[in-house]
């Protein structure tokens, strides 16, 4: 990590003035020498793609499976395969008075960013093996344990500390996941036995656990870079090594040849291979959405902020299983579901009350992760609303 710079990777000296020079600065300016005006803009872009890439990705690929879709390599090379897109955001706002793109890589950072492309691969296979399983609403019930094994994570890895707040979401939302594992029974698919419902179930446990170490960890780096457009850089590398290996797998395991065979419908796929490749390519750009906006989240305030944040949407992919695919949500389902979005409220109205708190009394300083922190409780709030 010691070769990536917290300033001179992103410092630069473009020649703008006015609204074009804050417009391109936002991506390339030092996260600290961001207007509030420029940094609540990159707050809600990135909020708004993990809101929108979160809730459609997960209904997509739950599409992919109820019309008989059946490669768990061909859902998780999708996650990633979207990755030529971040080109966009990456050279869109440059040109040759800028910063130039990839500049501040490192071999350091080049290590690190396959590393943890490679963690974000097996976590991917583990949420399309879950997710080819669960019914829907199930799966994001589970995958809201992912707010747990952050909070875990980040006390490991970034040093965060444990407050009442943070142990009163922990327990609820544990004893939410406990609550719908014994409750299972009557949830699975007909013809599902139910060791392959427990294979799903702690598929997309672990899904969770490997994207809440990805949290912290991205953390950890972002600390050491200043500057967003590093971040998609970044993010570009990682997603691009996910998707070698995702391919390298299609290959030998023969998922290339079932996406052709799903595509023309031999027997498979029911809806036709225009809906096959309209969901495949929708479900592409959607993950790249929801990936973007976990790691903005996660430049801009925390890890622990970042996994609250999908946590918050969790309510939302159960609304839109039980909506969309007719999910069943009764019993033991609503108390859960009950459980996590008390969790999770209280503690957002915990960290709001803290931040007004400090705000107020000035202890605040003007320091901006905490005010990004009130602000993005503020907006999860009325979300939630």
């Amino acid at each position: 990590m010691s070769n990536i710079s917290p300033h001179s990777p992103c410092s630069g000296n473009p020649q703008f003035t006015g609204d074009q020079q804050t417009n391109r600065n936002m991506f390339t300016s030092n996260k600290s020498k961001l207007d509030n005006s420029a940094y609540k803009i990159l707050l809600v872009i990135n909020y708004i793609c993990l809101f929108v890439g979160s809730v459609s990705s997960s209904l997509l690929i739950k599409f992919y499976f109820n019309h008989k879709g059946s490669s768990r390599w061909v859902s998780t090379w999708i996650q990633s395969a979207g990755f030529p897109l971040l080109l966009i955001p990456i050279y869109f706002p440059y040109n040759a008075k800028t910063r130039k793109p990839f500049s501040g890589f490192g071999i350091n950072t080049l290590g690190l960013c396959v590393g943890v492309g490679l963690m974000l691969v097996v976590s991917n296979l583990c949420f399309s093996w879950g997710n080819s399983y669960l019914p829907l609403s199930t799966s994001a019930l589970v995958l809201s344990s992912q707010l747990v094994f952050t909070l875990l994570m980040s006390v490991i890895i970034v040093k965060q500390k444990i407050t009442f707040l943070n142990l009163n979401c922990v327990v609820l939302l544990t004893l939410s996941c406990v609550l719908l594992a014994l409750s299972s029974n009557g949830d699975r698919a007909e013809g599902l036995t139910k060791q392959k419902y427990f294979i799903g179930f702690f598929s997309t446990a672990l899904a969770g656990l490997l994207f809440a170490v990805y949290l912290p960890v991205m953390e950890k780096i972002f600390s050491k870079i200043d500057c967003y457009a590093m971040v998609v850089e970044m993010q570009f590398v990682m997603e691009m090594t996910a998707t070698v290996v995702a391919t390298v797998a299609m290959g030998v395991c023969g998922g290339f040849k079932e996406m052709k065979e799903e595509s023309v419908g031999v027997g498979l796929f029911d809806v036709g291979a225009t809906k096959y490749w309209v969901a495949v390519g929708c479900n592409v750009v959607t993950w790249q959405l929801c990936f973007m906006g976990t790691a903005g989240m996660v430049y801009l305030t925390t890890s622990l902020t970042g996994g609250i944040c999908m946590t918050a949407l969790m309510g939302m992919n159960v609304v839109g299983g039980v909506v969309v695919y007719g999910d069943e949500f009764k019993g033991a389902k609503v108390v859960s579901t009950v459980m996590c979005l008390w969790g999770f409220c209280s503690y957002v109205y915990g960290m709001y009350v803290k931040m007004k708190d400090e705000k107020d009394g000035g202890g605040g300083g003007g320091d901006a992760q905490k005010k990004s922190l009130l602000e993005l409780s503020e907006i999860v709030t009325e979300e939630q609303h």
